[in-house]
């Protein structure tokens, strides 16, 4: 199945790739990206064949998080940081979820990989979570599932800092399951899923629901004080001024 920004199939063995397709905007997660993303993840949910999900962007871009557009509203408060439930749908898929992040993964994106189950990361390319360099405070679970994942002390270096680390970076740290040359990243999920794919949808869906338990705590919780920050910062001159300065300089029309 192809969507206009996916690709989605499914192998006899049960094995899901889902994978974001749109180059020309580095995978950016644009209104019609993540409406896509949320319904295929809702189709998986009561896809009973389906016993493992791989996602994953193009070689060099996983995703590079919120678009001009979606900024624009977040912006303008059409669109509040608290309506962006892409994560939690991943978090919420039945069955356990490989991120094969080859790519550069920013932002939104970086938050995507954090909830899957397993993680593949690639050594030449950067991984960030650049909400600060916009001056804006981080949303998206990030604040608490980074933390979960990589501990107090990396985690508070990203999301202070906004500095883009390339995936060498975190060989031999906690949090990651593999951290490979780009190529070998996806044949790696692939890998794991096969093995995976060999137990019971069932059985894989319970262990799933709680080995994730404590991720869905955390963006929960994550939520609700990364809506207060929001609610601080977006009205800010100053992070009305960076957020135009990035979209007239980075962000594709």
């Amino acid at each position: 199945m192809n969507g206009h920004l996916t690709h989605f199939e499914v192998d006899a063995d049960g094995i899901a790739l889902l994978a974001m397709r749109d180059p020309e905007r580095k995978n950016a997660l644009s209104l019609e990206m993540v409406q896509e993303l949320e319904a295929l993840c809702g189709e998986i949910a009561h896809h009973e064949s389906i016993k493992v999900l791989i996602l994953t962007g193009t070689d060099e871009y996983f995703s590079t998080g919120a678009d001009r557009q979606v900024l624009e509203q977040l912006l303008s408060g059409k669109v509040t940081p608290r309506d962006l439930l892409l994560p939690r749908t991943l978090l919420d898929i039945p069955a356990p979820v490989i991120a094969a992040m080859s790519g550069h993964a920013i932002g939104g994106g970086l938050a995507l990989g954090l909830c899957a189950d397993l993680t593949v990361l690639a050594r030449e390319s950067r991984y960030a979570a650049n909400f600060m360099n916009y001056g804006f405070t981080p949303g998206l679970g990030t604040t608490r599932l980074l933390e979960h994942l990589l501990g107090p002390s990396l985690a508070h270096e990203m999301l202070l800092t906004g500095q883009a680390f390339r995936g060498s970076h975190f060989e031999g740290r906690p949090g990651f399951n593999y951290v490979l040359p780009r190529q070998d990243v996806l044949k790696k999920a692939f890998d794991l899923a096969s093995i995976i794919a060999e137990k019971p949808r069932a059985s894989l869906s319970s262990l799933k629901f709680t080995l994730s338990a404590r991720k869905r705590e955390l963006f929960e919780a994550a939520r609700s004080s990364e809506t207060l920050m929001h609610q601080i910062t977006f009205p800010l001159p100053e992070v009305e001024r960076l957020i135009r300065e990035f979209l007239e300089e980075a962000l594709p029309q």
